[in-house]
């Protein structure tokens, strides 16, 4: 009798957990709101960026596929979007003890040596934030509009390969999508499957 309550105080509690995970947002909803420390000790919230386009980007310096994008385009993507006004925050959720996590002074080395460009270097250890957006893979993209919806979410392009001879090859899908955002235009490519190495909560 005792193990039977055991086995269904397990499955209820089990039920519970599942029933408050938070569901990945949706493309055209509101993306979920958060606040985070940088890798520079600020505090960062969505809300400071309210009517901008904002690019979260998952990152990870041991992944060979992060490694791709940042021997090949990730700077340049990055100077271009924020010269143009556009947020662009590069998110760090790997745990402690686990590929890519590094403490704010080691996110601010990293950045400086591979000539990143980002606005904002965001520590999420606790993956809290990867959590909230169902980020899966480093790099996941999402691209938020000026008035706070989900505009674009999956991969940097469409070659999942970690050979930088391929960047060439492929549709670049989130180029593309904040060309049209900043015009102004509907994105017509919004959600792709992301690819790379699985984020290291």
């Amino acid at each position: 009798m005792r193990l039977r309550i055991l086995r269904h105080a397990t499955a209820a509690a089990l039920a519970f957990a599942i029933g408050t995970v938070t569901a990945a947002p949706k493309i055209g909803e509101l993306a979920p709101t958060f606040s985070a420390t940088s890798s520079l000790g600020n505090t960062i919230r969505l809300a400071d960026y309210a009517g901008k386009l904002v690019v979260m980007e998952w990152t990870n310096d041991g992944c060979p596929f992060v490694q791709k994008h940042y021997q090949g385009n990730m700077q340049g993507l990055q100077r271009t979007a924020t010269e143009k006004g556009v947020i662009w925050l590069s998110v760090i959720s790997s745990a402690p003890g686990k590929q890519g996590h590094v403490t704010g002074a080691q996110a601010e080395a990293l950045t400086a040596q591979r000539g990143a460009a980002p606005t904002a270097v965001l520590l999420d250890e606790s993956g809290a934030i990867g959590r909230l957006y169902g980020a899966q893979t480093t790099p996941h993209m999402f691209i938020i509009d000026q008035k706070g919806m989900l505009i674009y979410a999956g991969g940097i392009d469409s070659v999942a390969s970690a050979d930088v001879a391929d960047i060439a090859k492929a549709r670049p899908h989130v180029q593309i999508a904040l060309e049209e955002a900043l015009a102004d235009k509907p994105i017509s490519l919004s959600l792709t499957k992301p690819y790379g190495c699985s984020v290291k909560y």
